[in-house]
């Protein structure tokens, strides 16, 4: 069996806050083909084979596939989709073949609802021998269109690259979440099966339509389909050889656990009483507020990384420079948005320092402060995503829970978020019983998210890239995760696994951030070429940016401003030259981030200080 304590060790042994282990609450022995959890450590010296590029080919069938037959799928849709009737960038899409369907049609025996697998795959007429799985976000439910566009402003998405592209609902619709939650299978399709059961689907029906199946494979997501990613990683190695991970909800039951408490923090320095929505819940930290704590961020920090531009590229060194207690004024008076109150600030820094119970344990992890939170996007993550219908409450309730709540909660999530009681709830989500079979934790989570055996072993290659300013998935968590998979694989985990931190960018895009780069070719080139990608060069999306203006870039910048993503732990530092242009700065370690956690002194209203110390000793080969 696997306990709490088997899938949150990694961060126990991170060096950092381990999260609370639990005695009572074990998971079922996950049903999965990756192999053991067994903390053997892997030889590291056998040299990671190289794998071949793919070969072009051309679309053979399409109207024809509609009678393709594979076991329990069904064809709706086979049609031609000329060339230009899709743009992307202000480019037209080539001409491809368009296949709806679905898999494993059901009804529950738990909630008695029609369920089923739904999908669409789009296939290039000049295809480039590539498979991408593009997984969808949030709690899934539609079927987006299979185009493989995952970050923001995509000048070529994978369609245009000539990937066989297919996207799919994940199990459910959408008139059915949250309450798919109710039905085990669909909890677990949700989890991981769907993408099990899709994958060997798929890779049949290319080879129907091209003769041949994919030479290479590859699965993309971001936010929930980064998480799906990082599953596949584990669960599926055997069948994909590139893995693009973009904001992964990695521990996502913890992290929706953590907005609801993060929502009874915000509730109580609220100035509108009582909180009866988000424009309630905000008045904790407006806007104004969170200029003000951006504004001191920038100050500390913005030079650590040698120019002053409004970036703090040194997320890690701002730790050990920046405290919301010293660097913010404290109001004497009333709140005028020049000040944040002693109370704000104990509750400011209690929410970055990670949700936790009331005896101290960690629930979730810690945030970096990031002048991001200005964003719109950030707010919305924690003062509208934490309390409403849609989002953390029903997750937390119908997903992610076991035994799930009762679905009167649906009228009153505001309620059930600044009610729920995490000292006697948030265990649910580790829990099973005769219905539910496997915990959240187990089928949303990696089995264990440090054993890569048989991706290394097979020449498979990761990415992963997380925003500084993500409102919902700590960037902290995903760099706590990166450490101790470079300490199982005795250093060398950048030989197939490389993690990219994009300062000012919120969840999944957006944000003051140069939040446009194509980690996809990156990818291939990686997997198929041998060439590990050194640095991505990410772009602003200001005005006339042909993949979309992101109205968040500062009027101060270049349109496009461009800066390197660097290797974690590498940071942009400004050599010379044009401070708009990446190639005016190198990737080298922070000298301010080896370990020494700021400690600002001040209690949290927890009994708990702000300091880390989450520095990584050592810099990137």
């Amino acid at each position: 069996m696997i306990t709490r304590s088997a899938l949150t060790r990694w961060k126990a042994a991170d060096g950092r806050r381990p999260v609370a282990l639990a005695t009572a609450a074990v998971l079922t022995a996950v049903l999965l083909t990756a192999g053991s959890a067994s903390a053997a450590q892997p030889a590291t010296s056998k040299r990671i084979p190289q794998l071949s590029a793919a070969q072009p080919g051309s679309l053979e069938k399409c109207t024809e596939l509609a009678s393709f037959d594979f076991g329990a799928t069904v064809i709706t849709t086979a049609e031609v989709i000329p060339a230009g009737a899709l743009t992307n960038a202000g480019t037209a899409v080539g001409e491809h073949c368009l296949i709806q369907g679905q898999m494993n049609e059901r009804t529950s025996p738990v909630d008695g609802q029609r369920y089923a697998i739904g999908f669409e795959m789009r296939l290039p007429t000049d295809w480039s021998g590539r498979y991408l799985y593009q997984a969808n976000g949030g709690t899934d439910g539609r079927v987006a269109p299979a185009v493989g566009a995952f970050t923001g402003g995509q000048l070529e998405n994978g369609l245009q690259l000539g990937f066989a592209v297919l996207s799919s609902d994940a199990g459910h619709n959408e008139a059915q979440n949250p309450l798919f939650g109710l039905d085990p299978q669909a909890r677990l399709d949700y989890g991981y099966q769907a993408v099990g059961t899709l994958t060997p689907m798929a890779k049949e029906l290319i080879t129907a339509a091209y003769g041949r199946g994919p030479d290479r494979s590859y699965i993309a997501g971001g936010s929930n389909g980064g998480r799906h990613t990082m599953v596949a990683s584990a669960r599926y190695a055997q069948e994909y050889d590139g893995y693009l991970a973009i904001a992964p909800g990695l521990d996502l039951p913890q992290a929706a656990v953590a907005q609801l408490w993060g929502a009874q923090q915000w509730a109580g320095v609220a100035t509108a009483t009582p909180v009866t929505g988000p424009a309630d819940l905000e008045t904790a930290f407006p806007v104004a507020e969170r200029q003000l704590v951006s504004a001191a961020i920038v100050a500390a920090c913005d030079g650590l990384d040698r120019l002053e531009d409004g970036m703090v590229q040194d997320i890690e060194g701002c730790r050990n420079t920046f405290s919301i207690h010293r660097d913010v004024p404290t109001c004497t008076a009333g709140r005028d948005g020049t000040c944040l109150t002693e109370a704000q600030k104990n509750v400011i820094a209690a929410v970055f320092d990670g949700a936790r119970n009331s005896a101290g344990d960690e629930l979730y992890s810690s945030f970096p402060f990031d002048p991001g939170i200005v964003s719109p996007g950030w707010a919305s993550w924690k003062f509208t995503s934490s309390i409403d219908r849609n989002r953390d409450p029903v997750a937390v309730g119908f997903i992610f829970s076991v035994p799930p709540a009762d679905v009167s909660m649906l009228n009153d999530t505001l309620g059930y978020a600044l009610n729920y009681d995490v000292d006697a709830q948030a265990d649910r989500i580790y829990e099973t019983n005769g219905v539910y079979t496997e915990s959240s934790m187990s089928f949303m989570n990696p089995p264990n998210p440090t054993r890569l055996d048989t991706l290394r072993g097979r020449g498979g290659k990761m990415i992963v890239v997380h925003g500084a300013a993500d409102g919902v998935f700590s960037p902290d968590n995903t760099a706590a995760w990166y450490r101790s998979l470079d300490r199982r694989y005795k250093n060398d985990a950048d030989e197939f696994v490389r993690y990219f931190e994009v300062p000012g960018m919120g969840h999944v895009r957006g944000g003051p951030a140069t939040d446009q780069f194509d980690g996809l070719t990156a990818l291939v080139d990686w997997v198929e070429g041998g060439k590990a990608p050194e640095r991505l060069t990410a772009t602003a999306r200001g005005a006339g940016n042909p993949g979309g203006v992101n109205p968040e870039v500062p009027a101060s910048w270049s349109a496009d401003r461009s800066r390197p993503l660097c290797v974690y732990p590498l940071i942009a530092q400004y050599r010379k030259g044009d401070p708009e242009d990446a190639d005016s700065f190198a990737c080298k370690r922070s000298s301010r981030s080896e370990g020494n956690g700021h400690g600002d002194g001040h209690g949290d209203g927890h009994g708990h200080g702000n300091g880390h110390g989450h520095g990584r000793g050592g810099g990137h080969r």
